[in-house]
């Protein structure tokens, strides 16, 4: 025990030392102004940032704000245009530095263009450089300052994080949907729905005895009304309305809604809800032996000991029937269009229903309330 508490105490007081030599040995860097386009950054503003983001990278040394805004004002340099190669260099060589990050951070158009260039105070050129391209969120700037440094000194870079301020068809969430806390995605769905066990053998049946005379897979159309609630993690939550028509395609009109609420992956858009459905039909009471046998209403069933039950019969009266349905599917992007793909499971004593729904719907913003 005593040995690897030793063997700790050494790795640790050398990685200390590595570290701490890397930082004396280091070329020593510095950051002027940074030139801005339609941002509200000022050029001093946005050298300051750029400045601390760079000094957490560790790439280099970098000069202290405080020491270089005393070192311009002792040497009378001119930093308010000064952004190319050769202005810069005679900088850095007044500044005493090897390295000058500059760049410039601007608006263009529905974008913002992000470029660093490292300079060789004493060659007095370009050693390298970077241009990157993001949403335009203003309200990021920080954290795309920090992505673009990071992959310019070849540093591990949050991937989910650049994907959503670079990605322009990415999932909804709260960066690259700012001030907005609930997204409304409303559109058409339709697809079809199977009915199985003692429900099929039911629909199948001959108008004659009550039943539809029709096929037990029936056409399905509605429209959704979708409210999804924002965050910036993984998953989202929702809150879904769907009124839908079953059965039109078999001269039938059974009218239905449905509550649901859920969970949509902000990754890959998999997604999952569950809640009450309702329908209306016509049933009416028939009867039933003990073994199962069951009879019209008005079958002559005298001498019979049989049980009342209520079954689907396309001759009886309209009743709200409810159930409980279980769906998951994926929403696939396509521009700003949504497309979800959902299979569902409406489990009943009768014979569960299954089904397929599709649709497609655009986002409507709903801002941020006043605090």
């Amino acid at each position: 025990m005593k040995k690897m508490f030793t063997l700790v105490v050494v790795l640790f007081c050398a990685c200390a030392s590595t570290a701490i030599s890397h930082a004396q040995t280091a070329p020593l860097a510095a950051v002027l102004n940074i030139d801005t386009k339609g941002l509200n950054y000022d050029p001093i503003q946005m050298g300051n940032l750029v400045r601390v983001e760079f000094e957490k990278t560790g790439a280099y040394r970098v000069l202290d704000r405080y020491d270089l805004e005393h070192l311009v004002e002792k040497n009378n340099i001119k930093v308010d245009k000064c952004y190319g190669a050769i202005c810069l260099s005679e900088a850095g060589r007044t500044l005493g530095v090897e390295k000058i990050l500059s760049g410039t951070v601007e608006l263009a158009g529905e974008m913002i263009l992000i470029q660093f260039r490292l300079i060789d105070v004493q060659q007095g050129k370009v050693e390298r450089s970077i241009i990157k391209q993001f949403l335009n969120i203003p309200k990021e700037t920080p954290d795309m300052v920090s992505i673009t440094l990071r992959e310019f000194f070849g540093q591990p870079v949050n991937q989910e994080l650049a994907r959503k301020l670079t990605k322009t068809y990415d999932f909804d969430n709260l960066k690259n949907n700012p001030n907005t806390y609930v997204l409304e995605n409303d559109g058409p769905r339709m697809g079809f729905t199977i009915f199985t066990g003692n429900a099929a053998q039911r629909i199948k049946e001959s108008t004659s005895e009550g039943g539809y005379d029709a096929f037990p897979m029936m056409f399905q159309f509605g429209y959704q009304f979708e409210k999804q609630y924002l965050n910036e993690g993984r998953w989202q939550a929702l809150f879904e309305f769907i009124p839908m028509i079953t059965g039109i395609d078999q001269g039938l009109f059974i009218p239905s809604f449905t509550l649901m609420n859920g969970f949509r992956d902000n990754y890959g858009g998999w997604e999952v809800a569950f809640g009450p459905t309702f329908n209306i039909g016509r049933y009416a009471t028939w009867y039933q032996e003990k073994d199962g046998t069951t009879y019209y209403r008005d079958n002559n069933v005298a001498g019979l000991t049989l049980y009342e039950v209520e079954r689907a019969d396309r001759n009886g009266e309209l009743r709200l029937k409810s159930g409980f349905v279980m769906a998951a599917g994926r929403t696939f992007k396509s521009g700003h269009l949504n497309i979800p793909v959902n299979l569902y499971v409406i489990p009943n004593r009768e014979g569960a229903r299954l089904g397929l729904s599709v649709g497609f719907n655009a986002k409507n913003k709903r801002p941020m309330p006043a605090i």
